[in-house]
Order: C-alpha cells, then sequence, then structure tokens
C-alpha cells in the first residue's frame, strides 16, 4: 500500500502533519488557514500539498475534492486543531450538505470528517478543553463524532514526555471508523512535571514515576530517558548579541537531538536575536528564574514568569507566540543577555533547521508559538499506524 494522504485543517506551518510525514508512511495533500503567512510556511515545506488560505467555513468541501482528488473512496487522515472560540456553540451536527452554511469552526472540522470519511481523524488542542461548560464541550464533540459513527477518546500529552524540550500540554482527540480500536502513543521521556490539565490522571500520558528503588519488572534497557533540557536543545547553536544575525554554524551536533534537528542543513537560518532597547537590556541582566529578581524600580507589572531566564537544565516552559519578547514570559536565554531566536524557539518546538519559514520576524514568531510540535505529530502517526494496521 502506498503512503496515506493526510488533511490539515487550521494547518498553521503544518507542524502536526510534518511530523506525519516524518514517520514515511504519509503525504500531506491539503492545508488550510486564514493566515497568509502560515499557508506560505505550509507551503513551503509541503510543496505537493494544495495549501488554502482561506476561512474554512467559505469552503465548499466538494471544490476541496475537486482541487486534491481526494474522496471518502480513499483512506485519508484528517488532523487540526481547530481554534478555541470554535467551541463556544457546539449543537448537534445538523447535515452532509457540503453547502450547509455553519459559524462553528467545530462544525467545519466534523465536517470535513463527514464528507471524506477518514479510517482515522486526530484533533488536538489547549487542555482548556477538558473543563470547558465542567466537560460537557468535550462530551458534545465525543457525541458529535457518534453521531458520524466514529469512536473517539481523548488524553492530554505532554511533549517533554515524547522528546520535544518543551513542557507544553495538548488535549489530543482520536477517532476511528467501527473496526479500529483507539490508542495512544506511549511515553518516550521520563519526568514529572505540573500539569494545567484536569486532575484526572487517568486522562494523562504519563509515563511511570522515577524511583531510586530497582524494578524487578523494568530492566535497566528499559528505563525512558530522561525528557530533554532546553541547553541540549539548543546548545550546539553559536552565541549571538541582542540584534545580530548569525548564519553558520560553529560547532558541530553535541547530541542525537542536535543532530537529527540538523538533518540535511547546512545554512543556519532564523538565528536573529532582537534588538533589545538599553533599558530592556539592563532589565535582561538581572534576569532569573522568576521576575523577583527584576529590581522592582526596573518594571512597574509583569505576571511571575515575565522577564525571567530558561532553566538550561530543564525542558523549556510552553513557548508562546512573543516568545521573542521577554516581558511575555520565561523566554531569556539561560546564559545570554537576550530573549531566544526564532531558530532557538523552533529548536524547542522540535522543528528542523531545514525547515524554511515564510513572513516577518513577528509572523515567524507567531507561527512557531503556535505550531503543534513535529515530534509529538509524529508520535501521535506512528499510534496511527498501528491503529491502522491492526497491532493495537
Amino acid at each position: 500500500m502506498g503512503k496515506l494522504k493526510v488533511m490539515d485543517l487550521f494547518c498553521g506551518t503544518g507542524g502536526f502533519s510534518k511530523g506525519f510525514e516524518n514517520t514515511g508512511a504519509f503525504r500531506v495533500a491539503y492545508g488550510v488557514d486564514l493566515l497568509p503567512a502560515a499557508v506560505e510556511t505550509f507551503r513551503m515545506n509541503h510543496p505537493e500539498a494544495v495549501a488554502l488560505t482561506a476561512d474554512v467555513r467559505s469552503i465548499r468541501l466538494s471544490s476541496v475534492a475537486d482541487q486534491t482528488g481526494l474522496s471518502a473512496e480513499e483512506p485519508t487522515v484528517i488532523v487540526g486543531g481547530p481554534p478555541c472560540q470554535g467551541f463556544s456553540s457546539i449543537r448537534p451536527f445538523r447535515s452532509s450538505h457540503d453547502d450547509d452554511p455553519r459559524n462553528s469552526l467545530f462544525e467545519e472540522f466534523a465536517s470535513y470528517v463527514n464528507y471524506f470519511r477518514p479510517p482515522v481523524f486526530v484533533m488536538e488542542n489547549v487542555v482548556g478543553l477538558a473543563t470547558h461548560k465542567k466537560g460537557s464541550t468535550i462530551e458534545q464533540i465525543q457525541e458529535c463524532f457518534d453521531s458520524l459513527g466514529y469512536s473517539s477518546d481523548w488524553r492530554i500529552m505532554n511533549a517533554a514526555h515524547f522528546g520535544v524540550p518543551q513542557k507544553r500540554e495538548r488535549l489530543v482527540l482520536v477517532g476511528a471508523e467501527a473496526g479500529i480500536n483507539v490508542t495512544f502513543p506511549s511515553p518516550t521521556h521520563a519526568g514529572q512535571f505540573k500539569t494545567i490539565g484536569i486532575k484526572d490522571r487517568t486522562r494523562h500520558l504519563l509515563p511511570p514515576p522515577l524511583t531510586d528503588e530497582p524494578s524487578l519488572f523494568m530492566s535497566e534497557e528499559s528505563k525512558l530517558p530522561e525528557a530533554l533540557s532546553v541547553m541540549e536543545a539548543i546548545g550546539d547553536l553559536p552565541p549571538v548579541a541582542a540584534g545580530e544575525c548569525i548564519s553558520e554554524y560553529m560547532l558541530p551536533p553535541q547530541n542525537d537531538y542536535q543532530s537529527a534537528r540538523r538533518r540535511s542543513a547546512t545554512r543556519l537560518d532564523w538565528h536573529v536575536a532582537t534588538n533589545h532597547t538599553r533599558r530592556m537590556l539592563d532589565i535582561i541582566r538581572h534576569a532569573g528564574s522568576n521576575i523577583t529578581a527584576i529590581p522592582q524600580h526596573l518594571i512597574s507589572s509583569g505576571f511571575s514568569s515575565s522577564y525571567s531566564r530558561l532553566d538550561p537544565d530543564c525542558p523549556a516552559v510552553t513557548l508562546t507566540v512573543n516568545f521573542v519578547h521577554p516581558a511575555s514570559n520565561k523566554c531569556i536565554h539561560p546564559f545570554q543577555d537576550r530573549a531566544l531566536t526564532l531558530r532557538e524557539g523552533a529548536r524547542l518546538q522540535s522543528f528542523d533547521d531545514n525547515f524554511q519559514f515564510a513572513g516577518s520576524r513577528t509572523q515567524v514568531a507567531k507561527q512557531i508559538g503556535n505550531a503543534v510540535p513535529p515530534l509529538l505529530g509524529q508520535a501521535i502517526a506512528e499510534s496511527v499506524i498501528d491503529m491502522l494496521s491492526g497491532s493495537s
């Protein structure tokens, strides 16, 4: 059997579908997003795919079928993350007609599932979806897919448990047609982190707890490696001062993660640091693990994680769309007096160095901050392969 095709809805950069593609078992065939720069990034990295810049609610699914050649008769996996506002007014799914007017972004995701009938689909979102309206929203979502003939289940995944050097939690819902068992990947890396999700631990995909006691059932070889740290991810990138840009590697890769991210890259792109003001540089020089390290006369407000340095020996906190600006979150380099560069942010999101980005620095930072880490997408894709092969 040839490669299965993937449709990426609300695709952004295409990090989610890139993870599927990196397994070697999938080919990305379609992507749609509202932001032109993000779609151009998607197009640059998925040159064979049909890429549309549009409000998904304005697209006729019959037109998508015509442009892509995809249909319900051909197995196609659908992935995507409808924006949060798409869950504000979920209603029972109403029709299979592709020209039915809708005003819910989630309904559009469901429409694609209903029209193209994938054997498996994956919907990812913020962990807050689990508790939205006291859990009734996620129940309505599952009821919707059940009405379409799909079984579904969901878990909260921390990217750091799947090889990403970042403590980024996402809710992942997997749906499957009759005869396919819904399963989820097992963590590949150890680490106990605070969660922002629900208290029900069974909903979290967690590795075994770390212990100093030898296990009768676990060999030394089977123990999971520790989650990757910030410096394990970016330590090979050359030093760069605020406002400077460096486009050449100066050190060889120091570990497997760095080697994997470099792949065939020969040039270092987007390793450019924000040109901080003199006042901001003064703040950065005082920066520590949280905002309390900053003298009060230098700042007037901020969150506890603002103006603070990343811990070099731990995974990064969740990157925001403003990770190049220290006021937004914990995004100051562990040792250098500046915020992260775009390339460092991409490394912490597990993008390869040859992954191309389109747009301005602000647009690229937003794309990176909003992306599904490709390695997280790859872990999910591998479990989808198991589901489709029946090995689950």
